[in-house]
């Protein structure tokens, strides 16, 4: 059975469930990532304004003189974000040097958006990973993120960024206002590259923002899709991260995610950790960004 086929979500499941039984040990991840503190590079400032944000996910989370002043012993890494300039990377050059010093307290996962070749080069000088959005769909990027860029931007950029340090792309399902378009073309050229891990996360509506009235995907699409890239990756640790849907949505998702053989969930419903008993699986503990 191919990751291409009509073939139903019981019987994908059921594929990509032996597929990790053959891979991988009889154990899963479940991250609460209270080590790892958030920051932004830019403050609450984005230039996009994107369509499923809005900025709305950079208020609250730390300032880099403020992750510099922290001193609670619990953080051990950071994720270091921020909003985007209009070229599609988030401008982390202009804050260089309090990025070196965040360095040296503890690790940094990079969230980077488009970068040059040099960029890629300067940023392995800090990044312990790369977290990268991974898009390949021309009309998704620019309705989304109203960026002149394309596909083979993000490929180019993914490129150059694993030539110099550890990557892990992320793949937003449900991106284009909870349409599912152009996801399994991002999967088959990830095939392509050679990426540590992938992290898959979810669309939600998000009050404020343009995208604000949409729907997820259906959990049936999801679960497929995830099942699909276990089918596509059956060697490569699969991730579901933070950014998903909540409520009776994110219970069931949960619950597909284990059944279609992902490798870490980042705060699991208490609803999949026990079917990852029931499934077999020994549950280890994770403390930082998934991506760590």
């Amino acid at each position: 059975m191919g990751a291409n086929t009509g073939y139903s979500l019981k019987e994908l499941l059921a594929e990509a469930w032996e597929i990790r039984r053959a891979f991988f040990p009889p154990q899963v991840e479940f991250v609460t990532p209270f080590r790892t503190l958030a920051v932004s590079s830019t403050g609450e400032k984005c230039a996009l304004n994107c369509s499923h944000c809005g900025g709305y996910y950079l208020r609250g989370i730390a300032t880099l003189e403020e992750a510099l002043q922290h001193n609670k012993q619990k953080i051990t890494s950071f994720l270091v974000s921020g909003g985007y300039n209009l070229q599609g990377g988030v401008p982390h050059f202009a804050q260089w040097e309090k990025i070196v010093k965040l360095s040296c307290r503890g690790a940094l996962n990079m969230h980077t958006g488009l970068v040059t070749e040099e960029q890629a080069r300067k940023l392995s000088q800090v990044a312990d990973v790369v977290s990268f959005d991974f898009i390949v769909d021309n009309q998704t990027i620019e309705e989304v993120y109203g960026l002149s860029a394309s596909g083979q931007d993000f490929i180019d950029s993914l490129q150059a960024l694993c030539r110099y340090t550890k990557v892990v792309p992320h793949l937003c399902l449900g991106l284009k206002g909870g349409q599912m378009q152009g996801e399994f073309k991002a999967l088959e050229k990830l095939k392509q590259e050679k990426v540590e891990a992938i992290c898959f996360i979810v669309f939600r509506p998000t009050p404020g923002t343009l995208f604000e009235s949409c729907a997820p995907p259906s959990l049936e699409e999801v679960g497929s899709f995830l099942a699909k890239a276990r089918i596509m990756f059956p060697a490569l640790p699969l991730y579901l991260g933070c950014m998903r849907p909540g409520g009776r949505y994110r219970n069931t998702l949960d619950q597909l995610a284990l059944q279609a053989g992902i490798n870490k969930i980042v705060q699991p419903v208490p609803a999949a950790r026990r079917l990852a008993a029931d499934l077999g699986l020994i549950a280890i503990k994770g403390e930082e960004c998934c991506s760590l």
